[in-house]
């Protein structure tokens, strides 16, 4: 795909966030460019394999939590059916689990909610130049955090488990907005108490606090 950026089409993106406001939000700056433009939105799982398949874009931009999953899922399935395209992971949760995560599921950037629009736009420019060339803000520190152990490493799925625990929600509600079983959290649960040598959900969500795992908003 490599040297798409700048050729006479614009280049496809499809987007994939169950918040209609971040998808707008995209749409809106992806419509003032003229590199880029939107070919569709989806707002699950289901939705976007339909949508990917239909349109085959050039750059697929996914939230890692999705009303009906792991938006990681798909990036999996995408990098392996699809190696030129440009995956860019956007997301509110940027533990290092989670960069990491992106990272081995296939993506080609990782980027948080919290960037103004054009830096999203940048970052999937740069992914379509190099879509097997992984890149994020602060990486290499991650990767400092993660071989010295100062910071567990968390997978994306204890990442959503631990921001539910944060807001306040129980294992059985947990279950039911992840779409998995009550057995299944709590392993997950005991596994993030574990990691973040937390007796009980107060210590661990006071862990993650403290250690910025979690978005606090």
């Amino acid at each position: 795909m490599g040297g798409r950026v700048g050729d006479a089409e614009p280049a496809t993106v499809v987007l994939v966030d169950d918040h209609a406001l971040i998808r707008d939000g995209l749409r809106r700056a992806i419509d003032r460019c003229d590199d880029l433009t939107v070919a569709a939105e989806a707002a699950g799982l289901d939705e976007a394999r339909a949508v990917m398949h239909r349109h085959k874009p050039d750059v697929l931009v996914v939230d890692v939590r999705l009303a009906d999953g792991n938006g990681l899922d798909l990036v999996r399935e995408m990098a392996e059916q699809r190696p030129e395209l440009a995956i860019v992971v956007l997301t509110m949760y940027a533990g290092d689990g989670q960069v990491l995560d992106a990272r081995d599921a296939g993506a080609s950037a990782f980027v948080t909610k919290d960037e103004p629009s054009h830096v999203v736009l940048d970052v999937a420019r740069a992914a379509l130049l190099s879509p097997r060339s992984f890149q994020s803000p602060g990486l290499p520190a991650v990767l400092a955090r993660v071989a010295d152990g100062s910071v567990p490493r968390l997978t994306s799925r204890e990442v959503e488990v631990l921001s539910l625990l944060v807001e306040g929600f129980s294992v059985a509600a947990i279950s039911r907005r992840l779409y998995i079983s009550e057995s299944t959290t709590k392993t997950h649960v005991s596994n993030i108490y574990t990691k973040l040598g937390a007796a009980n959900r107060a210590q661990a969500v006071a862990t993650a606090l403290r250690e910025g795992l979690v978005d606090a908003g």
